[in-house]
């Protein structure tokens, strides 16, 4: 049984970048506290994350392929952190299905693998919610 659990730990996929994110999540959280729209969120995550080093785009405008075929139309997830984890700002009362679908639709879209949906509306701390394919 403690063999089990220790190799569904060792599977966590970028264990330590996302441990390095959360943790300017929360900094973020406890010096701003909730109640803002996302763009402060963002623009307070940007700057905690340039203090910490963290590789980061933000607003990076991605192309959508559909069969093939690219689309006109873009999408700009909030963050993509170590160019590999995409990460989602929410500033609402709760993080509702199509939040999470939005994630599910960008990892799609850009085969990474892993996405963190933020929501900084939610007291006393703001919610983080891995999303993996």
């Amino acid at each position: 049984m403690n063999h089990e659990r220790h190799e569904k730990h060792e599977k966590i996929l970028f264990k330590e970048e996302c441990y390095e994110i959360q943790g300017a999540i929360f900094d973020v959280y406890r010096e701003m506290g909730c109640g803002f729209l996302e763009a402060v969120y963002q623009e307070c995550l940007e700057k905690e994350l340039s203090r910490r080093e963290i590789p980061f785009v933000a607003q990076q405008e991605l192309q959508l392929v559909y069969k093939g075929e690219q689309l006109k139309q873009t999408y700009k997830p909030d963050l993509i952190c170590y160019g590999q984890i995409i990460v989602e700002l929410k500033a609402v009362k709760e993080v509702a299905p199509e939040h999470k679908a939005q994630v599910i639709n960008y990892l799609k879209a850009t085969a990474m693998k892993l996405g963190l949906l933020v929501n900084f509306g939610t007291y006393p701390k703001a919610s983080i919610t891995r999303l993996a394919l």
